[in-house]
């Protein structure tokens, strides 16, 4: 806060502190030519009569001792423009020992989950608990609160996974994240390589389709976008690049949302968590996310 602003807020609050000071005794004492306590001739119905009664000495007392109130807590707090207050305290630091104190409760709630396989912790009941505790916190605004996912975001209670479902793969992905490229091809295939490409990708999954246009774009899959999805079209899971032969569609799987797909590309972004959560909550995450899927070995 540079000193103009710093000093023009100390100037204010001191023109108040002092304004309520002086209103208090304005406003407290009798002038000359004032009706007396009994006498204000104001009557209604006539015998109601108005008094002109001073304010209660305690009434008072308490305004001035909140006045005094407020400039100690000036003095004690920042509040007077760049003044630090006596007390050293700020919001920041309030924040960092609050945030510490949740940090030490997490930890104790959650050790003793640090080590083992995740395997292992999909078979602990409260660990799993612990993780679709923290998933509802921080995974199903986009994955939905029972992971079924929508339109743009993955389903996480089937066994079709584009990046893999062991459970390294799944930690992995919430650990560090995943970067989904799928790039726009209609200036490389053109509107009618778009839609031959389209057609021949809804044959890959069983859909009815035009058998010459499914022909001809299938030598634009085979030299173009095998290189993501594999010759057969089965996805390649380091890529991410999905199955195109199974009824998952993650981005919708009628012509049209194929059609925009392979025209427009996709970009899908998913955020590393371990910065936000720690390393601990990732693996309760991804052994919860690994038992909706994935049966636990007995």
């Amino acid at each position: 806060m540079n000193a103009v602003l710093s000093t023009y807020i100390i100037v204010l609050t001191a023109i108040g502190i002092v304004g309520c000071v002086w209103l208090l005794r304005w406003t407290g004492k009798r002038r000359p030519g004032d009706p007396k306590p009994e006498e204000t001739s104001h009557y209604w119905d006539g015998d109601l009569t108005e008094y002109n009664k001073p304010m209660p000495r305690w009434w008072l007392v308490m305004f001035y001792l909140t006045i005094v109130y407020g400039v100690g807590y000036l003095v004690y707090y920042p509040g007077l423009g760049s003044w630090q207050g006596s007390s050293g305290w700020t919001s920041a630091k309030e924040h960092d020992a609050d945030a510490a104190l949740a940090e030490k409760k997490l930890a104790e709630a959650f050790a003793g989950y640090e080590s083992g396989s995740i395997e292992e912790l999909a078979q602990n009941q409260k660990a799993l608990r612990h993780g679709r505790s923290i998933f509802a916190n921080h995974c199903a605004t986009c994955h939905g609160s029972d992971a079924g996912g929508a339109k743009g975001f993955p389903n996480l209670t089937d066994d079709i996974w584009h990046w893999g479902g062991s459970a390294e793969a799944i930690l992995a992905t919430v650990v560090a994240g995943r970067q989904a490229a799928m790039p726009p091809m209609e200036a490389i295939l053109g509107k009618t390589g778009v839609t031959e490409t389209a057609v021949y990708v809804q044959s890959l999954s069983g859909q009815a389709a035009d058998p010459a246009l499914s022909a001809a774009g299938a030598k634009r899959f085979a030299g173009i976008c095998a290189a993501c999805h594999g010759a057969d079209g089965r996805g390649i899971a380091a890529m991410g690049a999905p199955d195109l032969t199974d009824s998952y569609w993650q981005y919708g799987g009628d012509f049209e949302s194929i059609r925009e797909s392979i025209a427009l590309g996709r970009q899908g972004m998913m955020p590393a968590h371990e910065p936000l959560i720690g390393h601990t909550r990732a693996r309760l995450v991804a052994a919860w996310v690994y038992s909706l899927s994935q049966q636990p070995s007995e």
